[in-house]
């Protein structure tokens, strides 16, 4: 008797959409008794002193939101708002301060003033996840509401750096087993390469070959294939209960809109500058005009990647999160009940979106490949 999997595909649908919920409900707010809470799951207790100003929930809320947002130094999954104990492991703290300081972020919580480490007999300081340099009482002077304080080079190995470390590991062993058993399978893929291989076959056929065509794709292929990849993986991973936001990090989305710009500008063919700054057909006057704008142009392209991906994936994580948090306000069956199916809903969205702006940005990434590779015969003819 054959036993349909249904019911267990189904089971797996639910906790793969539910996901996102464990990820941000992690620390709970207390509605009950309301006093300074350690600063999200990023690790970072903040105590400036024995007692601190309350704070009411919707501000909890607030700077939970703030904080997942942020970059992290250190790797913590919960923390006791009563004790200041938190749990999870430190990374290292890399900085280029008169020499190379290498220290574990734990230095940051287990002295004697909080958030201030010692190392060589210098001072640091971890405030909203960025270092300064201080004294031993951790002081800081600000201006304008921000630190003054010298910033050491920080070179550390952050959770975002993990979660990348992490991504492209699991990328190198699944793609290279994938071509290992191309080689023993006769050109059939085995295990888990079956999922990823239509993935692969459709980025070729879907996105590389009619945007940049059947002459040039092949050379892109590889870049295309890892940013997609790349980015699906990191969007997937923002969604588990690690707390990790990669593609919601301005500075991730910038490098990556570098690389497509880069190898836009140094693969590109004579036409492409051609039209950019000697436009055929085009009267010689108009010609000094559009060329500064066309020249622009190239440069507002990755811009608009960078912001695009940026934009939707922190959007997304501020939302899910703020709808998390209505269930502390509401404090009850109802309210709660409608935040979390609500909740639930878009977390279902939001497996959707990782998947779409991985493809948004490599089809847009092979769209500006194609256009400097593109061959413009008709208009040598014409003239």
């Amino acid at each position: 008797m054959v036993i349909s999997n249904k019911p267990l595909r189904f089971l797996v649908a639910i906790l793969v959409a539910c996901l996102p919920l464990f990820s941000t409900a992690n620390p709970v707010v207390d509605s009950t008794k309301v006093e300074v809470v350690a600063e999200g799951h990023e690790g970072a207790v903040a105590h400036e002193g024995a007692h601190a100003e309350p704070k009411d929930v919707k501000t909890e809320i607030k700077e939970f939101i703030n904080h997942h947002l942020l970059d992290s130094h250190s790797f913590n999954f919960n923390a006791n708002k009563e004790t200041g104990e938190h749990y999870g492991f430190s990374l290292p703290i890399i900085l280029w301060d008169n020499g190379l300081q290498v220290f574990s972020s734990a230095e940051f919580h287990h002295g004697p003033v909080a958030d201030v480490a010692e190392h060589n007999g210098n001072f640091y300081k971890l405030h909203h996840e960025k270092i300064y340099k201080t004294d031993a009482k951790g002081t800081l002077t600000e201006a304008h509401g921000h630190p003054t304080n010298v910033q050491p080079l920080d070179l550390s190995i952050t959770k975002s750096v993990v979660g990348i470390l992490f991504v492209a590991i699991l990328m190198l062993v699944l793609f290279s087993s994938l071509a290992k058993s191309y080689a023993k399978n006769g050109g059939i893929a085995k295990g888990a390469g079956r999922f990823f291989e239509p993935l692969v076959i459709y980025v070729r056929d879907e996105i590389a070959i009619p945007n940049i065509g059947e002459k040039g794709y092949k050379k892109y292929m590889s870049y295309l294939l890892t940013i997609f990849f790349f980015i699906f993986f990191l969007n997937i991973l923002g969604l588990t209960p690690f707390g990790f936001n990669v593609t919601g990090n301005i500075a991730i989305t910038f490098s990556l809109a570098i690389l497509t710009y880069l190898i836009t500008t140094f693969t590109a063919n004579k036409n492409y500058w051609a039209h950019i700054f000697w436009m055929p057909g085009v009267p010689t006057p108009m010609k000094f005009i559009l060329a500064p704008i066309e020249l622009l142009g190239t440069i507002i392209k990755p811009f608009s990647l960078m912001i695009r991906l940026y934009a939707n994936i922190l959007a997304g994580h501020v939302v899910l999160m703020s709808i998390i948090g209505l269930m502390f306000i509401f404090k009850s069956w109802i309210g709660s009940t409608l935040s979390f199916g609500l909740a639930f809903a878009l977390s279902i969205l939001e497996i959707l979106v990782a998947f779409l702006q991985a493809y948004i940005f490599t089809m847009l990434s092979a769209l500006y490949f194609g256009a400097g590779n593109e061959e413009h015969h008709h208009e040598e003819a014409h003239h």
